[in-house]
């Protein structure tokens, strides 16, 4: 062939590549989706930090008390009525009375009714039980004076933390001016103090925000998953077994399959529905209680588990069941002895999700009266108890100031038992973990 025949026509061009034309859009196009999954992983972290960094910067002062600190004169007229230093007698005395007058002691010019009020107003309702855990404690403390610090009310607690903006006019915060003024000469004097709110993990509900705690909620999330993943991760297990190893392939176990995976994807207060027809309605179980939650939140956790442990048993190679098989074992002895402890990992997975979906559900456990006003500690199952998420809840509705970094500091609080929960459960997913 000669050179004249390599030569292209005249007139006419030569056509690009269009192979070429198609990698530079290819690659133009990963680099694109690469930078599209960059800003949303960027824009979820974001948003989470910000989530994360909102809850702590408001809750994480309610973790810490203001108190003041008093000489306080015991009068034994006041706290002993019967003046017999027994304890039938003290428990009556007139403590918060006690506490009141060692506070106008500090502010001798505090003479009208109106500005008695507003002094009175620093103290809270429970100032006076420290007073009488002290006297109870040691009624030889009656007829003396002891320095003791008292519980501030909750306006003053905003104040002391900084959650009282001072210059917004008189009309626009809880505190007058006047009142500031007396707060900044016990700052001053040292009267203020603030420390540790133990009270908080250790109390139940109430209506005064500087007395309020999560420890009856925390204690009824407690009971109420407990006896959730009792009844459930047994009963999941073995039916995922059967329907995976045992039961026949049929018409019936498509039907039951379906189901499960439906009732995975029911609302939550279908479930609280449910509870409050049959378990309340018809059986006349104890209403409020961790036994009924537990129930209910049993019920919604079913489908999760049995569906992840149903892909754990499948996850198995069936060189493990034919290996079992090759020396002699029976069918069960093939599942228990050896496909369910490899699949062992999987099923705590599906608990953890189960039991993370349980402990945020509120509107199931509403349904069944869980949303009372709860004041004592629940101590057995069939006590009246609420849950973390309806506590925050009711305290997110709730008008005073102090309340909100209360809402957000049980945030946080459900989400360390939530973890600390869920890091127990990947605790013991590693012991039964094995590697083939």
């Amino acid at each position: 062939m000669t050179d004249a025949a390599l030569v292209a026509p005249v007139g006419k061009l030569r056509r690009p590549d269009l192979s070429e034309t198609r990698i530079r859009r290819r690659y133009a196009a990963e680099r694109r989706f690469r930078l599209y999954g960059i800003l949303a992983i960027g824009f979820a972290v974001f948003m989470l930090g910000f989530l994360a960094i909102t809850v702590v910067a408001q809750g994480y002062t309610a973790f810490w008390q203001t108190r003041i600190a008093l000489d306080v004169t015991i009068v034994p007229a006041k706290v002993d009525p019967q003046n017999t230093r027994l304890p039938e007698s003290l428990i009556q005395g007139d403590y918060q009375a006690v506490v009141r007058e060692s506070l106008r002691e500090l502010f001798p010019e505090v003479d009208s009714r109106a500005d008695r009020r507003a002094l009175n107003d620093f103290l809270s309702n429970a100032a006076g039980d420290d007073v009488r855990d002290m006297v109870l404690a040691n009624p030889a403390l009656v007829g003396q004076t002891v320095r003791v610090e008292v519980l501030a009310s909750d306006d003053i607690d905003m104040l002391a933390k900084g959650r009282v903006d001072r210059n917004v006019a008189e009309a626009d915060r809880p505190i007058k001016d006047q009142q500031i003024g007396w707060y900044d000469k016990l700052d001053k004097e040292g009267h203020v103090v603030s420390s540790f709110n133990t009270g908080f993990f250790t109390t139940g509900d109430s209506r005064e925000p500087e007395q309020a705690g999560v420890g009856g909620a925390l204690m009824g999330s407690l009971l109420t998953i407990l006896t959730a993943i009792i009844l459930s991760l047994p009963i999941s297990v073995a039916a995922a077994i059967y329907l995976e190893e045992f039961a026949p392939k049929n018409r019936i176990t498509d039907i039951i399959e379906i189901n499960i995976n439906n009732l995975a994807a029911v609302p939550s207060i279908v479930f609280g529905l449910l509870g409050l027809a049959v378990l309340l309605g018809f059986f006349g179980l104890p209403r409020g209680a961790p036994l009924v939650g537990g129930l209910v939140l049993s019920l919604m956790t079913l489908p999760t588990i049995i569906i992840a442990t149903r892909a754990a048993l499948k996850a198995v190679p069936p060189s493990i069941r034919e290996a079992a098989y090759g020396v002699g074992a029976s069918k069960q002895q093939v599942v228990m002895h050896h496909v369910l402890p490899l699949a062992m990992p999987g099923v705590m997975t599906g608990a953890i999700i189960g039991t993370a979906r349980a402990m945020g559900e509120s509107a199931a456990v509403l349904m069944i009266g869980m949303v009372a006003f709860i004041v004592d500690i629940p101590k057995a199952i069939t006590d009246p108890a609420t849950v973390l998420p309806v506590q925050i809840f009711l305290w997110a509705d709730s008008p005073e100031r102090a309340f909100v970094e209360r809402t957000s500091a049980g945030i946080m609080v459900m989400l360390v038992f939530l973890v600390l929960m869920n890091a127990g459960a990947v605790v013991i997913r590693r012991k039964f973990e094995r590697r083939w």
